[in-house]
């Protein structure tokens, strides 16, 4: 559609922020509330439950009657499945709304709110529909007068709490195998991007999940998410977010009942660029999209580049190309391809950067200023800095906006070394033409996930997460089922 027609439906839609609970749209009971504004032009789009502990815990009591009666838990696989996968299909057919939605609430371009995200989603959730009558139980090889079965059991409630740069998609990776699991969940979304999980919510009552089974509650992290993480009837955590409040996520654990805690947080991913790559303009290239795509709202964007210090002014050169295709648009023109920061906070945070960068030594190379200010929307120009080191804090710290720091190495120890130099260990990224050194210094990084020659190629069948201070399990894929399930024991003694 033309931006005319996109602007046109935006003018159109209804924003309904209240609370999804035991099947209900509802308010809080105190009837709080916080005004949600859109990044891409400073308006209003209307009043948003403010989840307080006593919303959370209405809502948990839900989930755990729900999974207590095993209206949902105790459902059959294949029936489980096809509720799922109806969901997967009202979210597809309802996929311009979601896209709009999801643009006007955190600012990501149509253009990719709707051929990536909601795919995306429903991808997400039908797969692990498909999955759900495909686990296999086990039984253990003992002797000959035992039998011992070793059975998946869903664990009962599940919190999930979940961030806003890709409100839909991370909101998926949780519910998919928490749902399929036959767990009652328990959603809070982030406040700065609040409308497609409730949307979600109730197109998940249409598709057939009983109420109660999965709640959504709206709210600031330190009122309804530590309320959440607190609760003692929820049996799990699966936390996206920031490091630092994943530690707050421990601390709230076990300071309540030990709930399990999983956390995928922040990254500052290496991607490093031998002097044998076979395609310099490719590889530079790739490091400068994949760093700007979502506004460089990205946890496992390669916003380190390491570059062998011999091919430094050619790779800059690329870069500063790719980043004339990104400046930043409309979200609501197709041909858009970076969009809005959340809000003007992440605004500021991001300019901060660059500053402190520049202040610490580092090149401005390319952007770098705030941008389309006249359209009251929250916008910041593509950004590289050259001339980094690794100690620099824009080189160490998660910057979650547009922003490229290019450094320079000598040897393949050194990169290996700067690589691994950081707190995070989420992704990385590798350019050579020479086998021996992809597999050797594949082996060496400290990362949950290496690519070779390309970056962020995905699928759902691989397993997402970090190492060090980017978390803990994983998301997507099977192994996402050992997150929301429990592995029971069965013991028969079998009489001669």
């Amino acid at each position: 559609m033309t931006s005319t027609a996109w602007h046109d439906r935006a003018a159109g839609l209804t924003f309904d922020g209240r609370s999804v609970i035991d099947g209900q749209r509802c308010a809080t009971l105190s009837g709080q509330t916080f005004a949600k504004c859109s990044p891409v032009h400073g308006r209003l789009l209307g009043p948003v439950a403010r989840g307080q502990p006593e919303d959370i815990d209405r809502a948990v009591r839900s989930a755990r009657a729900a999974f207590a009666d095993g209206r949902w838990s105790r459902q059959a696989p294949a029936a489980r499945k096809a509720v799922l996968q109806r969901w997967a299909e009202l979210i597809t057919a309802h996929r311009d709304e979601l896209a709009l939605l999801e643009t006007l609430d955190m600012g990501k371009p149509i253009q990719f709110s709707r051929t990536v995200d909601v795919p995306a989603t429903a991808c997400c959730i039908a797969w692990y529909g498909e999955a759900i009558d495909k686990l296999y139980d086990e039984v253990a090889p003992t002797g000959a007068h035992a039998l011992a079965l070793i059975t998946r059991e869903p664990m009962g409630v599940i919190g999930a709490i979940v961030p806003w740069n890709y409100p839909m998609i991370m909101a998926a990776w949780k519910l998919g195998p928490a749902l399929a699991s036959g767990n009652s969940v328990v959603l809070k979304p982030s406040e700065k991007s609040p409308y497609t999980a409730l949307r979600l919510a109730e197109l998940a009552l249409q598709a057939g999940l009983p109420q109660g089974v999965l709640n959504v509650v709206p709210g600031f992290g330190h009122e309804a998410g530590e309320a959440l993480a607190r609760h003692a009837e929820v049996d799990a955590i699966g936390f996206t977010g920031s490091t630092r409040v994943g530690r707050r996520m421990l601390n709230y654990a076990a300071e309540s009942n030990l709930k399990r805690v999983y956390n995928e947080l922040g990254g500052k991913s290496a991607f490093i660029v031998f002097d044998d790559v076979k395609d310099l303009e490719k590889a530079a290239r790739t490091a400068a999209a994949c760093v700007f795509f979502n506004q460089g709202e990205s946890c496992n964007a390669p916003t380190r580049v390491l570059v062998h210090e011999s091919l430094m002014d050619d790779a800059l050169a690329c870069m500063q190309q790719e980043a004339g295709g990104w400046q930043a648009g409309d979200p609501l023109d197709e041909r858009t391809r970076l969009g809005a920061m959340v809000d003007e906070g992440q605004l500021h945070t991001v300019l901060r950067y660059v500053d402190q960068g520049l202040g610490e030594g580092a090149t401005l190379a390319h952007g770098g200023r705030q941008t389309r200010a006249d359209t009251g929307g929250h916008y910041v120009e593509p950004t590289i800095l050259s001339n980094a080191h690794n100690g620099m804090k824009v080189a160490r710290e998660e910057i979650f906006g547009p922003v490229l720091t290019l450094i320079p190495f000598r040897t393949e120890a050194e990169a290996i070394a700067l690589a691994n130099d950081s707190p995070y260990g989420l992704q990385a990224s590798i350019w050579s033409g020479q086998i021996d050194r992809v597999h050797r210094v594949a082996r060496a990084l400290q990362a949950g996930t290496v690519h070779v020659n390309q970056y962020d190629e995905d699928d759902i069948t691989v397993p997402f997460g970090g190492v060090k201070q980017s978390g803990n399990g994983r998301d997507k894929s099977l192994h996402a089922f050992d997150k929301y399930t429990e592995l029971k024991t069965t013991w028969l003694r079998i009489e001669a």
